[in-house]
């Protein structure tokens, strides 16, 4: 692969960096400020919808987006850096680009899987913003990290679809403009073949029988940027038949595609979240004495920095070249290095994330400055996207396939 970005990835880079500087991070202490006087936590502050604008005066808008027609039309090796430079400011600035997680792996589910109603009524809004979107698969009563667990039912009754199930942990459900589950269930809970007993629907948030029930924390902390994480339950929700989203049966393989690209973009976010660390940690270093000498002078800080250096620099290389297999050879063909980077990254980046607050002390742990945040949402990303041991062991199998 070349290691060189080009043109339009640099172009694009140039533009991305200025509007954080210019607007993103002026905007995080306002935003925090608006939020205080909000009616409801889960509303956007009135500057989030001021850098949506701004961002969608500039183009960066809907970057992640492989499929001109709705998108920007980048490859994942062109958008991959970009998806960096966004997780500097994970709160901010993934929302006012349009790139925020769970929006794009549904908008992407229903580029590529949706019919043109569908695409019509819920991914034409989600593309310009106007609506939010959950994605419901984990459940509180089983091993979700196996999805053919799942035990929520979507069971046929003539037009219609009648969803049964208790989900939790259904990121966005929270935030009062979320429009739209895609809700993961089985239609053929006693099929042959358990991969293809589940499907996916289209859920109106409005539905009777759906209800929003709590907001989960994670670590304390409440996602109120991106809608928050939320207990959701389907009582005998009723759809129609055509808010089936691809075939019966097609609702893992959906699912597996879905997840891909949402793993390099969390990746790379993630490698952007480090970088801030690391800005943070040098600023500390050099602006703080103790016992007698600069921080930056201690021989544990000079440790800790360079190995950040060196671990963001490996992990960087080893997405972009992930991004280029997905490119190149598909998601399958990049499968060994999807579950890599989804394994190396987080793991990684809470460490460096671990060693900043330790550099900050109370300061770390503290409202005052991102660090803590940033550590729980990076900590929760060793869950999210199938948990570490899930990809260590699909990893393992295939590189031991290579002795049997």
């Amino acid at each position: 692969m070349d290691f060189a970005f080009d043109a339009r990835t640099e172009e694009l880079r140039a533009r991305l960096l200025a509007f954080m500087d210019e607007f993103v991070h002026p905007a995080e202490q306002v935003a925090h400020e608006q939020r205080a006087r909000l009616a409801s936590p889960w509303e956007n502050p009135p500057v989030v919808e001021e850098l949506k604008a701004e961002a969608r005066r500039q183009g960066l808008w809907n970057l992640f987006l492989p499929d001109a027609e709705h998108g920007a039309g980048l490859t994942n090796l062109q958008y991959a850096p970009l998806a960096e430079i966004t997780g500097r400011s994970p709160q901010l600035a993934p929302t006012a680009t349009n790139c925020a997680a769970p929006d794009t792996g549904n908008m992407e589910v229903l580029a590529q899987f949706g019919d043109e109603r569908q695409k019509k009524q819920w991914l034409q809004p989600l593309l310009a913003g106007e609506i939010r979107s959950a994605f419901a698969m984990t459940e509180p009563e089983v091993a979700s990290s196996d999805a053919t667990n799942i035990t929520t039912h979507i069971e046929r009754d003539g037009d219609e679809y009648v969803i049964t199930g208790r989900k939790w942990y259904i990121s966005g459900a929270m935030h009062p403009d979320c429009a739209i589950f895609i809700v993961m269930g089985k239609t053929d809970p006693d099929g042959a073949d358990i991969r293809r007993q589940q499907s996916m629907v289209l859920v109106p948030r409005d539905t009777p029988g759906v209800t929003v029930k709590r907001a989960m924390q994670v670590f304390g902390y409440e996602d109120h940027y991106h809608g928050g994480h939320a207990e959701v339950v389907f009582d005998h929700a009723r759809v129609p038949v055509a808010n089936l989203i691809g075939e019966e049966g097609g609702g893992f393989a959906i699912a597996q595609a879905r997840l891909g690209p949402g793993r390099i973009h969390h990746c790379m976010r993630l490698i952007g979240m480090a970088e801030r660390a690391i800005e943070l940690m040098c600023r500390r270093a050099v602006s703080r004495t103790a016992f007698g000498k600069a921080l930056a002078q201690q021989g544990v800080v000079q440790n800790w920095i360079a190995d950040a250096r060196v671990q963001v620099e490996q992990l960087r290389l080893l997405v972009l070249k992930t991004a280029w297999l997905m490119d190149t050879v598909g998601n399958r063909g990049a499968h060994t290095e999807i579950q890599a980077i989804k394994i190396a990254t987080p793991r990684a980046v809470v460490a460096i994330l671990d060693r900043a607050i330790q550099l900050y002390g109370a300061g770390g742990v503290s409202q005052d400055f991102p660090l803590a945040e940033l550590y729980a949402g990076a900590r929760t990303l060793m869950l999210a996207d199938g948990p570490d041991e899930v990809h260590q062991r699909s990893l393992a199998r295939r590189e031991l396939k290579k002795y049997l």
